[in-house]
């Protein structure tokens, strides 16, 4: 439901009409003596905004933890602000929707940078960021801001996905379930004894990750999770292979941005910590990694899990939701899929109407128990082209299946070519490791559009002869020799055909000056909490060819992400470079590109200074394609 203000209130008035619904407990709702309903009302499959907004209680809870980032000898506190319908205050009991983030008081949320704010001084927030408070509080939930330890009300310092980032949000459920003491400010004793037991956590970027982590820890009374461009491993946040994308202490940069400024000199030589045990020097996975990575524990996932995803997401890249939804699928964990083809995009931002409605349906269903058949829906939702979206009963789409297509060597001074039959398998081609490669000129360049350089290998399909289409993770495999110790191996997949396509602009959007509102407003002390934001529309382009995905390796971790290896020169490697995972159509008439390189910038990775030669030879050299229809569909294709 949604509109403007006051489309807003008179819906609010039609819904609480609405006498013979039926809440979620199968009873009718019964009111109060002012006439407010002391039970969750469901009709056509949904809760519905039956309960004020402006009555509301709020809450400041500190809870504390089990963990002394900032060694001062004292736990660590939890802090966390609480909205929820006055009913729950009458007997109501409800789940809580949990925003833990580290966010609330520097960088802040939302396309608008909401922060939270407590105007009047009375230790209650005053300004909610984001949606959620609005709508789903007049429909039976409590929503919590929950500050990340270290940040913004609460104590400590930020450790940058280490444990105490992890542990933040299972002590708050704790004490929803429980098993911690909460208090107020003045250090009263507070319980949540108007809590369900059933807790979502939802949330972008880092506050995705923190989701990501309570689940991995397998808490109970987590339910839920929404992680929207969420990271499932710090080190793939941070590292490439053993390639390091992001270096002079990225993690203490990190924790200096989310730390609230006048604290920021106090929290230094954690900091530093960080920088120390991250080892920029070698970029190899250690101890400091392994407790940022929650992949292994996945099998300790209790709760059910919707992750939401840009497929051409640059900052948390698409291998993060690829990897964790492979582990949760082993372990056969409920779970959802949205991939857009935006990038680091919220889907209330690409996909508003279609966002909220199945949200609330999934809430519904997790948190209180709505029958709505949504977990009979297709699994994955799929954005194809710019706001044209399918579905498919699972992810990668069924039928898909590893097919190998050959690198063939050039023959006549132009790329290469793509098979699915080998080509002569005694023949090479040599290229250089050139730092200052650039994925432009990788997959188009100026002084040889699609030809072999120096510097490069290109491979080019004939066109198509009917679409091909690939669904999820591509591994180029290339038998190589290098003629010294150290290098890196690039793979590219490029699509050589113009086409609509999502813009990189803007990460695929832009934002209008028009607002539409989603959910109840009011006005505490003189401060409005609104519901209305600004509407976004899609970026698109149109390009003679297209960066389909991308993917580096180090040439020191070959063996192991955790030692680095030199290379022996003149040795043959078996290099197996993943690509990042995609969906993708390629068109009939379009030409299927890889392209091979050493270091470039266009990963973000530093690039090494070795220059060395690679020789590529071709009797077991190939890119392995998932192909929807696998090797059928690649012969029909024209491959």
């Amino acid at each position: 439901m949604h509109g403007s203000r006051m489309g807003w209130r008179a819906a609010v008035v039609a819904a609480v009409t609405l006498v013979a619904s039926v809440p979620a407990t199968g009873a009718l709702a019964q009111p109060t003596s002012s006439g407010s309903p002391t039970s969750v009302v469901v009709a056509g499959g949904v809760t519905q905004p039956v309960f004020g907004y402006a009555d509301a209680v709020r809450q400041r809870v500190f809870v504390t933890s089990d963990v002394d980032t900032d060694g001062d000898g004292e736990l660590d506190k939890v802090a966390m602000d609480i909205i929820r319908p006055a009913a729950s205050d009458q007997g109501l009991r409800v789940p809580v929707l949990m925003d833990a983030s580290p966010y609330y008081s520097t960088v802040c949320r939302g396309n608008e940078s909401e922060c939270k704010a407590d105007l009047d001084g009375d230790g209650l927030n005053d300004k909610w960021p984001l949606f959620y408070d609005n709508y789903f509080v007049p429909r039976g939930y409590a929503v919590i801001l929950l500050d990340m330890i270290g940040t913004n009300n609460s104590t400590g310092c930020p450790v940058t996905g280490g444990r105490a980032d992890n542990i933040s949000a299972p002590t708050a459920i704790d004490w929803l379930n429980g098993r911690r003491k909460g208090f107020d400010a003045a250090g009263g004793e507070v319980a949540a004894d108007w809590h369900n037991g059933h807790t979502g956590m939802i949330g972008k970027s880092y506050d995705g990750t923190l989701a990501n982590a309570a689940a991995a820890s397998g808490v109970d009374g987590l339910s839920t999770i929404v992680p929207i461009s969420a990271i499932s491993s710090w080190y793939d946040y941070s590292r490439s292979n053993g390639l390091v994308t992001r270096a002079n202490n990225y993690s203490g940069s990190l924790a200096n941005t989310v730390t609230n400024p006048a604290r920021r000199a106090y929290c230094a030589p954690v900091r530093a910590q960080l920088g120390q045990d991250g080892d920029d020097a070698t970029g190899d996975y250690n101890d400091f990694w392994a407790e940022r990575d929650y992949l292994p524990d996945a099998g300790k996932v209790k709760a059910s899990v919707f992750v939401v995803h840009g497929i051409n997401d640059d900052n948390v890249r698409a291998d993060h939701f690829s990897k964790w939804w492979a582990a949760l699928a082993e372990r056969n964990v409920p779970r959802k899929l949205w991939l857009t083809g935006t990038g680091h995009i919220d889907p209330f931002d690409f996909r508003r109407t279609e966002w909220v409605d199945t949200l609330h349906r999934w809430l519904d269903h997790w948190l209180q128990g709505v029958d709505n058949g949504i977990m009979n829906e297709p699994m994955a939702d799929l954005e194809r082209l710019p706001d044209v979206w399918e579905t498919a009963r699972t992810w990668p789409l069924p039928g898909t299946q590893p097919t190998q297509v050959w690198l063939q060597p050039a023959t006549d001074g132009g790329p290469g070519a793509l098979s699915v039959k080998p080509g002569p398998g005694n023949r090479s081609a040599t290229f250089q490791d050139t730092p200052t490669m650039t994925q432009a000129n990788a997959i188009r360049h100026p002084s040889d559009p699609l030809a072999n350089t120096a510097n490069r290998l290109v491979f080019l399909s004939k066109p198509l002869q009917a679409p091909l289409h690939i669904s999820g993770t591509p591994i180029v495999k290339i038998n190589a020799t290098v003629n010294g110790a150290d290098t890196s191996f690039a793979g590219l997949l490029v699509d050589y055909g113009t086409r609509e396509r999502f813009s990189t602009a803007g990460d695929g959007v832009r934002t209008l000056t028009t607002e539409d509102c989603w959910g109840a407003e009011t006005n505490w002390g003189g401060h409005a909490e609104d519901a209305c934001y600004r509407q976004v529309a899609k970026n698109v382009a149109s390009n003679p060819q297209e960066l389909v995905t991308k993917g580096i390796v180090d040439g020191l971790n070959l063996d192991s992400l955790r030692v680095s290896t030199p290379l022996v020169p003149g040795a043959k490697n078996e290099v197996d470079v993943a690509l990042l995972p995609e969906d993708y159509v390629f068109d009939a008439g379009h030409q299927i590109g890889v392209v091979l390189l050493g270091s470039y910038s266009g990963y973000s990775s530093r690039a090494k200074q070795s220059r060395a030669d690679i020789t590529v030879h071709f009797d077991r050299s190939r890119i392995q394609l998932p192909v929807v229809g696998g090797r059928t569909a690649a012969v029909a294709a024209g491959l």
